[in-house]
C-alpha cells in the first residue's frame, strides 16, 4: 500500500508533492487551494470549509457534482481538528504512512495540533513526517531513527512527554548516550549532521519530537 498524502491549509510554498500509484491524497478543508496551484486533483475533500474561499467552493461544488464521494463536509462544532479527522480517514483505509504538507505556520495552535497528531499517529502503529521546503518533522516512540549521509543542516528534538529515557544520539556533531530527555530542559536543540557520517537517534523509553531543517534529504 502506498502512502496517505495530506495537503493541509496552513503555510505552503509550492514545491513538488510526489504522488504515486497506490497513494491517497487528501485536501484538508483549505489546503484544496494548494492541490489546485499543483494541479492535483484529491481523492478526498475533508474539512469544514471555513477556510475555503468562495470561489473554491464553487469549484468543489462542480466536483461533488460528478463525484459526491470525493466531498466530505464536517461540522464546525466538532472534537477532532480537520487534520485529524483526515488522519482518522486513513488509518481507516489501512495506510500507515502519512506525508503532511501546509500543516505548519499560519495560526500557532493549528501548527501545535498538527506536531501532536504525529503522536497519535505513532500511537496508533502508525507514523507520520511533516513536510515543508527545507524541514522534516516526526515523531519516534520506543525506536531508532536513521539518517543517510549526505545531509546538511540541523536538527533538534523533544520529549513529548514528561521525560524520554535512555536517548542516544551518533553521527552528529553533539553525540549523546542513553541521556534522559525532559520538556522542561531543551538539551536537544541545534544538533549538526556531519554530511559524511550517517545518523542515528534513538529513544529506548518515551516519545521524541525530531525536527529537521536542512538543504536536503531523502524522503523516509
Amino acid at each position: 500500500m502506498g502512502k496517505c498524502i495530506l495537503v493541509c491549509a496552513g503555510e505552503f510554498v509550492p514545491i513538488e508533492i510526489p504522488v504515486e500509484e497506490g497513494d491517497y491524497v487528501i485536501a484538508v478543508d483549505g489546503g484544496f487551494r494548494y492541490c489546485q496551484m499543483l494541479g492535483i486533483l484529491p481523492d478526498l475533500i475533508l474539512g469544514d470549509m471555513d477556510s475555503a474561499s468562495e470561489e473554491e467552493r464553487m469549484v468543489m461544488k462542480e466536483i461533488e457534482t460528478d463525484d459526491p464521494s470525493r466531498i466530505h463536509r464536517l461540522k464546525p462544532e466538532k472534537d477532532d481538528t480537520d487534520t485529524l479527522a483526515a488522519v482518522r480517514e486513513g488509518l481507516e483505509r489501512g495506510y500507515r504512512k502519512f506525508y503532511f504538507y501546509g500543516a505548519l505556520g499560519g495560526r500557532l495552535d493549528h501548527s501545535i495540533a498538527n506536531i501532536q497528531t504525529l503522536l497519535f499517529l505513532k500511537k496508533q502503529g502508525a507514523v507520520g513526517y511533516i513536510l515543508t521546503e527545507r524541514q522534516l518533522v516526526t515523531v519516534i516512540r520506543n525506536e531508532e531513527i536513521t539518517f543517510h549521509t549526505g545531509v546538511e543542516g540541523r536538527m533538534s528534538l523533544f520529549s513529548m512527554g514528561e521525560k524520554a529515557e535512555k536517548v542516544t544520539i551518533r553521527g552528529m556533531k553533539y553525540p549523546l548516550a542513553e541521556a534522559t530527555v525532559t520538556n522542561d530542559f531543551p538539551i536537544g536543540i541545534s544538533n549538526e549532521f556531519i554530511q559524511s557520517e550517517e545518523a542515528q537517534v534513538r529513544v529506548e523509553d518515551g516519545e521524541l519530537l525530531i525536527m529537521v531543517e536542512c538543504l536536503s534529504f531523502r524522503r523516509m
